[in-house]
């Protein structure tokens, strides 16, 4: 089969993990008999420097008739001084919106093999964490209407959501949850936001429809505080753009290894948005020190929502496991001198954890 795939390296570690995720896109279609096609284009800094703009048209329109679209990175402090409709995050939302991709998908997932790294207590994170956070993408106070008063003393943004913005992605929440542990948590702000009473209304209309899934509420706050207390007691989360963007980010610290998380951005039909979550740490491009194994899962996750590739996502996922089990680490992973001796860890730079993940597959 063979399949048409947009990159955007991005900015930063962008263009060295997009590299190593595609190395291994192509490892995959020689076990398996596909091929990858790859068309880069420019966003986020990269493009204002070559076009002035975030997002030039034309990266949006290639994006549009790809399959799916692999993006690396946006992003840095050489672009901090612009205002904000021309900052290379701009071109994010743009993404998102042009593409209407409305529901992200990150799941939150500790390597057993790197436990160690897990900031909370072992008694707290038991056999593990694996936590699906599914944040609507599209609505909300980051599509809002937004401004500042005429004189400069005042500013505002607004959280607005329809019915039916909420209904597709509390959907595909359900749905998640069906194929994983069959439990939902709708995490809002009911106490105090009408949006999010709105939420509740539309999720209690809706769960009829799936009676096997043990639905819960629970506010932000009291979220948050339960992901470092107690974070065994969820499965899948959907909530909010502004929540998501908070909640999966904190999720993510909790598994100890930010740069293994990958993500995938879905809408209804078209090309879906595939994305690792750590940023695009500017300090470390071309160093060959950036962890590549987040865009390397994200690949999978690319195979299996936008390609239905689910054997050859599987085969992903299995040769990262098996380079964490002989003990392969990047910096970012890695315990300190002393503790990787005492643990049989072996650093490596960024192509030969890349390397390591193709000659995994080829040999499992």
């Amino acid at each position: 089969m063979k399949f048409n795939i947009v990159t955007i390296p991005g900015d930063g570690i962008g263009p060295d993990i997009v590299r190593e995720g595609c190395r291994v896109l192509d490892a995959v279609g020689a076990r398996f008999g596909h091929t990858f096609t790859y068309k880069s284009v420019l966003a986020g800094g990269a493009a204002i420097d070559a076009t002035g703009e975030p997002l030039p048209a034309e990266t949006l329109a290639a994006c549009l008739a790809s399959d799916a679209v692999l993006l690396g990175a946006v992003g840095g402090p050489k672009w901090d001084v612009l205002p904000g409709n021309k900052r290379p995050e701009k071109a994010l939302l743009g993404l998102r919106g042009g593409m209407k991709v409305y529901a992200n998908l990150r799941p939150a997932l500790m390597f057993r093999q790197l436990s160690a790294a897990c900031p909370l207590k072992s008694e707290i994170v038991g056999n593990g964490l694996d936590i699906l956070i599914v944040r609507e993408l599209t609505g909300g106070m980051y599509f809002g209407d937004r401004g500042r008063s005429s004189d400069g003393n005042s500013a505002w943004d607004t959280e607005a959501y329809s019915k039916e913005e909420i209904a597709r992605v509390v959907k595909i929440g359900f749905e998640s949850a069906l194929k994983r542990n069959k439990k939902l948590c709708v995490v809002d702000k009911a106490n105090i936001l009408e949006t999010s009473r709105l939420w509740r209304e539309v999720t209690e209309a809706m769960k009829g429809s799936y009676p096997t899934v043990e639905l819960s509420y629970m506010y932000v706050d009291n979220a948050a505080m339960q992901l470092v207390r107690n974070p065994g007691q969820f499965d899948v989360i959907v909530t909010s753009n502004m929540f998501g963007d908070i909640l999966s980010d904190e999720a993510s610290q909790i598994t100890g290894s930010i740069g293994m998380l990958a993500s995938a951005s879905l809408g209804d039909s078209g090309p879906g948005l595939y994305e690792p979550i750590h940023g695009s740490a500017p300090d470390i491009a071309g160093k060959d020190l950036a962890n590549p194994l987040a865009t390397i899962l994200t690949c999978a996750m690319l195979l299996r929502y936008s390609f239905s590739l689910e054997n050859e996502a599987r085969a992903i996922e299995q040769a990262v496991e098996s380079v964490l089990d002989d003990g392969w680490r990047t910096g970012d992973i890695a315990g300190s001198a002393k503790d990787r001796e005492a643990l049989g860890e072996k650093l490596v730079g960024t192509r030969k954890m890349g390397d390591l993940v193709v000659a995994a597959l080829a040999t499992h």
